[in-house]
């Protein structure tokens, strides 16, 4: 087995050649171990059973039989509840009550890719420091297919129980409403016809087969993966544009003239209507690459900033401790209190839905206000040493107010930036802000001159 395809949060890699029907079945095997040792440590009261899911790559379903093969050999009983979106896993473990659940998919990679997502008791993620190393260990050390523990395997369909979970979400009154949807032939592909079909609205979809096979990247992050829902929303006349990731736990948002809405905006486009049923005080996360109009948007309606770590394992941990309302990071992942502190595309969408409804105005002008500030976006640069090169970029800007959550943070009154490693490559990841455009190009500059040219493709 590969070990390169462990990753910080998952499992991923090209199949067959780095992943086949052995890998699953070795982590199908090593995850049902871990998973049921730990419900046995922790929880009394966690039923002794595994949710096994896919997505729609052309593996998936060959991946999830080994994988599922392999959860029973270790003694455990399997929930196999098909092809599905990754948030509806989330829903799954909670909804069942049991000791985890693995999901098939390689999220936003492209078509040769699978892999495997872990979740444990209350779908919290099983990441590098909470089990996946040791899943990897177990797996790794496996030398056939050894093991007769004789679990079971149920099928179940969650689709009604899951509509009804997302429909919650929805305000009931939304109608009238014209958008595009680019499902970026993911899972969004089949749940939103599912789950929004009798709504009121208007729905333009693209990309809605979901075969295994992309028309586009299944990653809303690139800029050229948004060229169809940017054409699609300019020649409908649709209010807005959406475009899901691969498996649906993503999304971003185009406003009716096909210009991005970054993530951090969506996120204080989101604040006033989730505070306004909130006690003061109420606490909302974001990662600390996003605009300072976030914290002033979440103070301003009276909540409790919460600034985080990148990544949704460090996400939906603050979420958890803080009880926070709801949260979300640059890159399109949005958590909710009550959605298990997990994050979701769909319930995403329905808030979107919600907000353009109550608005009753254009995305671009409930926006506009919040553009208030100049923003580099996420730039990368090829740096050997990153530790040296971001000490020397706190030493340079000693002046300013320094912190060391994820990198090197450092704010002045009129512009700031976050500079952070990259976890698998040497590359460091580069954001600035600035309260005027000249400002920020001034600053650029001057990075560049540090860092060398930003490089493009990561």
């Amino acid at each position: 087995m590969d070990s390169s395809i462990f990753k910080a949060y998952d499992v991923r890699g090209v199949y067959p050649g780095q992943i086949d029907e052995d890998t699953a079945w070795k982590i199908g095997y090593a995850g049902a171990k871990f998973l049921l040792s730990r419900a046995r440590e922790q929880h009394s009261n966690v039923k002794q059973s595994i949710c096994a899911g896919y997505d729609m790559r052309r593996d998936g379903n060959l991946l999830a039989n080994a994988m599922i093969k392999g959860m029973n050999a270790a003694g455990a009983d399997v929930i196999d509840i098909g092809m599905i979106d990754t948030p509806q896993m989330y829903f799954a473990v909670n909804f069942f009550g049991n000791c985890g659940g693995v999901q098939v998919t390689a999220s936003h990679n492209p078509a040769q890719y699978n892999g495997f997502k872990i979740s444990g008791i209350e779908a919290k993620p099983v990441g590098a420091d909470t089990g996946l190393t040791d899943i990897k260990d177990m797996a790794m050390s496996l030398q056939g297919e050894e093991g007769k523990g004789g679990g079971l395997v149920e099928r179940f369909d969650l689709t009604p129980e899951y509509t009804k979970h997302i429909r919650k979400f929805l305000a009931p009154m939304v109608k009238g409403l014209k958008i595009a949807v680019d499902a970026s032939n993911g899972m969004a592909g089949k749940f939103v016809p599912l789950i929004f079909d009798d709504v009121p609205i208007e729905i333009i979809p693209l990309n809605f087969t979901h075969d295994g096979t992309f028309n586009h990247d299944p990653n809303p992050l690139v800029e050229e993966n948004l060229r169809q829902i940017k054409d699609a929303v300019k020649q409908t006349g649709a209010i807005a544009g959406f475009c899901f990731d691969g498996d649906a736990d993503r999304l971003m948002l185009v406003d009716e003239n096909g210009i991005n809405v970054p993530a951090d905006l969506m996120v204080a486009m989101m604040v006033p209507y989730f505070l306004a049923n909130e006690p003061k005080g109420t606490t909302v996360i974001y990662d600390l690459r996003s605009s300072r109009v976030v914290r002033e948007e979440i103070e301003k309606y009276g909540g409790t900033p919460s600034r985080n770590r990148v990544g949704h394992v460090f996400m939906k941990k603050a979420l958890r401790e803080t009880n926070g309302v709801f949260g979300g990071e640059l890159s399109g992942h949005f958590y909710y209190r009550d959605n298990f502190y997990a994050d979701s595309g769909l319930i995403t969408f329905t808030q979107m839905l919600n907000i353009l409804f109550a608005a009753g105005k254009p995305v671009s002008e409930i926006v506009k206000p919040l553009r208030r500030y100049f923003s580099s976006g996420e730039m990368n640069f090829k740096v050997d040493d990153k530790q040296t090169m971001m000490k020397g970029l706190a030493n340079k800007y000693k002046d300013g107010q320094i912190d060391y959550l994820d990198g090197v943070t450092v704010q002045f009154e009129d512009w700031w930036f976050n500079c952070r490693p990259s976890n698998t490559e040497p590359l460091l990841r580069l954001n600035v802000e600035a309260r005027t455009k000249e400002l920020l190009e001034s600053k650029l500059i001057e990075f560049k001159t540090i860092l060398g040219e930003p490089i493009h493709g990561h």
